[in-house]
C-alpha cells in the first residue's frame, strides 16, 4: 500500500477536458453561494434547487469533470410525495402530481477498470415543512450551510485535487465519478435512483465516499467515520493516515444519508461526519458558523486515503451488522440532540428544545444522561432501551453529569 501525501499544485496542467486549470481552495465561497438566501434552502423539486444545481455544472466544468448524466452532467428523476411513511418512495413518469429533482454527476477518466464514486447531497429543507426543527415563529429559510452545502464543498476541492492529479499522472488507477445528489432529505431519493439506474456500470463502482455535514468540526477535532466495516482495507487506511482527528469509528454500511444506497448494492461506503448541533434543521444553519479550516483538514484526509488506496485494486466488500434495526422503538422522547460523536460513559447532550420534558426538567446542553428510571445509561443504545420502557404521561427519575456535579432530578413525558 503506497501513502502520498497531498502536493500543492503552483502551476498549470493540461486536463483531459481541455481545461488549464491550478489548484485553488474554493471551499468557502461554494458555501456561500449554495447556503445564500437567494435559493430558499435548495429542496428538491424548487427554484432554488435548479439555482443550486446549474451552479455545480459550471463549478464541474470549471474543474475540468465531464458530463456522466443522463442528460449532460444531470439525472432528473420524477417521483410522488409519499402518503405512507412506511412505504418507498415509487419513481415515476407520470407528470401528475410528481416532483422533480437533479443529481448533478461529474466524471473523471483515467481509462481505468474501477470507479471511486464522490458524493454529498446538495438539497435541503427550503422553507421548513416536516423536517424541520424550528419552532419559534412563522417559516423561514434554512440555507443547510452544515446540511450539507459543507460536504458539497468538500467534494469539490477534493475533484480539482483529483482532475489535476490526471494532468500529473498520479492517482490513475481509477476513474472518479462526483455526485451532487438530490432528494436526500426526503428519503436518500437521488441516490437511490442512481443505485437503481447508474450511469456507468455499478459492477466497475470500486468503492463510495459520503460526506454529509462536516461544517462544525469542535474543538476536539472529532470526526466520525462510518462504514468502516465494509471493506476490510478500511479500518487500517483510516487510522494509518491519520494524525488531526479523534476518529470515532462505526463500522456499519447503513445510516441517514445517501452511502446506504450504495451500501446495499453490496458497494464499500465510508461516511464523514462531523456531528449535529443546535441549529440542525433550523434556520440558523448559516455560513458564517462552519468551521473552515476543519473541512480544509477534512479535504485533506479524504485525498490521502484515496491516494493511499489507488494501488489496491478492487476493494472487498463485507456486509456489516445493521445497528438501526436493533434499536428499540420508543413511545416517547426527552426532546434532545444527543452528541453522536461522545465516546465516554453516558449520553452527552448537544442541545434541548423548548417545551420538551428535557427542557421542563432544567437539563442543558452538555449534560451527560447517567441514568434514567432504573436503567444505567452507558451509551447511545443503552439510553434507547432506558426510554423504550416509558409511555406518553410516565415520570422518570434521571441522573445527570454537569461538569462535576451529579444531579439527580425528574423527568415528565
Amino acid at each position: 500500500m503506497k501513502k502520498l501525501l497531498f502536493l500543492a499544485i503552483a502551476g498549470s496542467v493540461l486536463l483531459g477536458c481541455e481545461t488549464n486549470t491550478t489548484y485553488k481552495n474554493t471551499i468557502k465561497e461554494d458555501v456561500a453561494f449554495l447556503a445564500d438566501d437567494k435559493l430558499e434552502g435548495r429542496q428538491t423539486g424548487t427554484e432554488g434547487e435548479k439555482l443550486a444545481s446549474d451552479f455545480l455544472v459550471q463549478r464541474f466544468k470549471a474543474i475540468g469533470l465531464e458530463p456522466k448524466g443522463t442528460d449532460g452532467f444531470l439525472q432528473a428523476f420524477s417521483f410522488k410525495p409519499k402518503t405512507d411513511p412506511h412505504k418507498e418512495v415509487q419513481f415515476t413518469t407520470n407528470a401528475d402530481s410528481t416532483i422533480t429533482g437533479r443529481n448533478v454527476i461529474g466524471y473523471i477518466n483515467n481509462n481505468a477498470k474501477n470507479t471511486i464514486v464522490i458524493g454529498a447531497h446538495y438539497d435541503h429543507l427550503g422553507f421548513g415543512g416536516e423536517g424541520s426543527l424550528y419552532r419559534e415563529g412563522d417559516k423561514a429559510v434554512h440555507n443547510g450551510a452544515d446540511d450539507n452545502a459543507s460536504g458539497v464543498a468538500v467534494m469539490m476541492d477534493v475533484a480539482s485535487r483529483l482532475s489535476i492529479d490526471k494532468g500529473l499522472k498520479q492517482n490513475t488507477n481509477n476513474n472518479y465519478l462526483f455526485m451532487a445528489f438530490s432528494g436526500e432529505e426526503m428519503g436518500l431519493l437521488g441516490s437511490n435512483y442512481f443505485s437503481k439506474n447508474p450511469t456507468v456500470e455499478a459492477e466497475s463502482i470500486n468503492y463510495m465516499i459520503n460526506m454529509d455535514m462536516v461544517g462544525r468540526m469542535k474543538a476536539d477535532s472529532t470526526l466520525a467515520v462510518y462504514g468502516t466495516g465494509t471493506s476490510p482495507m478500511f479500518k487500517q487506511t483510516i487510522k494509518a493516515n491519520n494524525d488531526k482527528f479523534k476518529i470515532i469509528e462505526n463500522e456499519s454500511g447503513v445510516g441517514p444519508s445517501d452511502h446506504t444506497s450504495f451500501y446495499l448494492i453490496d458497494i464499500p461506503v465510508l461516511h464523514f461526519f462531523t456531528g449535529q448541533h443546535e441549529d440542525y434543521h433550523k434556520p440558523g444553519d448559516d455560513a458564517e458558523k462552519l468551521n473552515y479550516e476543519g473541512m480544509n483538514l477534512i479535504s485533506n484526509y479524504i485525498y490521502t486515503i484515496i491516494s493511499d488506496l489507488d494501488d489496491n485494486g478492487e476493494l472487498a466488500f463485507r456486509k456489516t451488522k445493521n445497528e438501526s434495526e436493533e434499536a428499540p422503538r420508543f413511545k416517547v422522547g426527552l426532546g434532545v440532540v444527543p452528541d453522536y460523536l461522545y465516546d465516554g460513559k453516558g449520553m452527552r447532550i448537544d442541545g434541548t428544545r423548548e417545551d420538551t420534558p428535557a427542557f421542563n426538567a432544567g437539563i442543558l446542553k452538555g449534560d451527560i444522561v447517567l441514568k434514567l428510571g432504573d436503567s444505567t445509561v452507558t451509551n447511545m443504545m443503552s439510553y434507547m432501551r432506558a426510554l423504550s420502557i416509558f409511555d406518553n404521561g410516565d415520570e422518570a427519575d434521571i441522573t445527570i453529569k454537569r461538569g462535576d456535579e451529579i444531579i439527580e432530578t425528574k423527568v415528565k413525558f
